[in-house]
């Protein structure tokens, strides 16, 4: 599943529209929705994304002797 997918369900999830979201990390609507296009998204924006709908983000290569990076 792509994060644009991941975004819109947790969007739907947390009750919330991409507009209140866009407000939320200091976006446009217009600026976020084209953004939610291309599915490009740093890191430090899915965070922010993650706080703005009351969630965590995690991203990180986890490997079998427990090592996170």
């Amino acid at each position: 599943m792509d994060i644009s997918k991941k975004i819109k369900l947790a969007l739907a999830y947390a009750e919330m529209s991409e507009a209140e979201l866009a407000r939320a990390i200091e976006s446009t609507p217009s600026a976020f929705n084209q953004r939610l296009k291309t599915g490009k998204f740093t890191s430090g924006e899915l965070a922010k994304i993650a706080t703005a709908l009351g969630a965590t983000y995690e991203f990180s290569f986890d490997f079998p002797d427990g090592t996170k990076i």
